[in-house]
């Protein structure tokens, strides 16, 4: 197992808490170093905070961790592409390199819908690379969803 699909794994995890609580299942992590220093899942719903994404409370948390919101050096690795604000937050945060595991069809900035990343006017740029553990990202999204619409048509009958 390489060393992005060994994070991926862990986030992968962080996804099924959020699940676990009714929330979309995302996970995110915030390396530096090889070291864990912020973690996230999404939690928009049960927060009531509509920046709840498993991307902004990792960066949160890591910026804690070290007592500066610039995570200059870090990655940032997330179960499904993040979406437009995700993406800026990083951009702000100075990330260095985002990975995520499934592609994000309807609301996805760096490749599905958007190309954030291509934009020259930021003051900084981020590498990015797509598709790890892609499968096993995509199929908690689909499983979840599958179960929210299987739960609404139970309640119809």
């Amino acid at each position: 197992m390489s060393v992005e699909e060994d994070f991926m794994s862990r986030a992968l995890v962080l996804a099924q808490q959020a699940a676990a609580a009714g929330e979309v299942p995302v996970g995110a992590l915030v390396v530096k170093g090889g070291e864990v220093i912020g973690e996230g899942y999404n939690q928009p719903i049960t927060s009531c905070d509509p920046t709840g994404h498993a991307e902004i409370i990792a960066l949160r948390n890591a910026a804690t961790a070290l007592g500066n919101y610039r995570l200059s050096g870090c990655d940032l690795y997330v179960t499904i592409e993040p979406c437009t604000m995700c993406v800026g937050a990083m951009v702000h945060a100075r990330i260095g390199r985002i990975i995520f595991g499934a592609r994000e069809p309807r609301a996805g900035a760096l490749e599905s819908q958007l190309r954030l990343m291509d934009e020259s006017h930021y003051n900084h740029s981020i590498e990015w690379q797509g598709g790890v553990l892609a499968d096993e990202c995509g199929a908690i999204m689909s499983g979840f969803f599958r179960a929210k619409r299987a739960a609404g048509k139970a309640l119809k009958l």
